[in-house]
């Protein structure tokens, strides 16, 4: 068993080896081996790598990072009636995977802590309402729900949580 806290969180860059990740996730997978590097270099995300610090090559986490505005009509009614009538500003969790040989070792949560704590950084420079994560099923569900995150509606794969909850 890995001990978690001997892991590094950095930006992609090229030393990690993305071809030799594997969470069995097909979509995921491909994300980190195929699209992840056009991403950044587009300016669509930004992905930050989960690495051993003894093998800072290999690749046992990630996630991405991005922005996107949320429509008013896709809130709660109750939380919707106390916000501007405009799009929300937001941070998107876009992907969070964890490689299929280290599960349950706490990288996964290790990786959504650091998207926190990214996040709350930069909303101090511009305005993020909230955070907001893409569920792929029940377990990935599960596992923001049990850090406060709910669901935008009962039928959305999408979750949120207002950074207020962390004052």
């Amino acid at each position: 068993m890995m001990n978690p806290w001997n892991l590094v969180i950095a930006p992609l860059n090229e030393i990690h080896d993305r071809k030799g990740f594997h969470c069995n996730v097909e979509m995921l997978d491909h994300y980190i081996h195929k699209q992840a590097g056009q991403d950044i270099r587009r300016r669509i995300s930004r992905v930050f790598i989960a690495s051993l610090i003894d093998s800072p090559k290999t690749v046992v986490g990630y996630y991405s990072l991005s922005t996107l505005s949320i429509e008013l009509s896709q809130l709660p009614e109750k939380l919707a009636l106390k916000l501007p009538k405009h799009p929300i500003p937001a941070a998107l969790v876009g992907r969070l995977a964890v490689s299929k040989d280290v599960r349950k070792c706490g990288i996964g949560k290790m990786l959504l802590a650091d998207a926190v704590k990214r996040t709350l950084s930069i909303s101090e420079q511009i305005g993020i309402y909230a955070m907001v994560v893409d569920a792929m099923d029940e377990n990935a569900g599960s596992f923001y729900e049990q850090f406060g995150f709910t669901r935008l509606s009962d039928d959305s794969p999408r979750l949120f949580l207002p950074l207020k909850s962390f004052e």
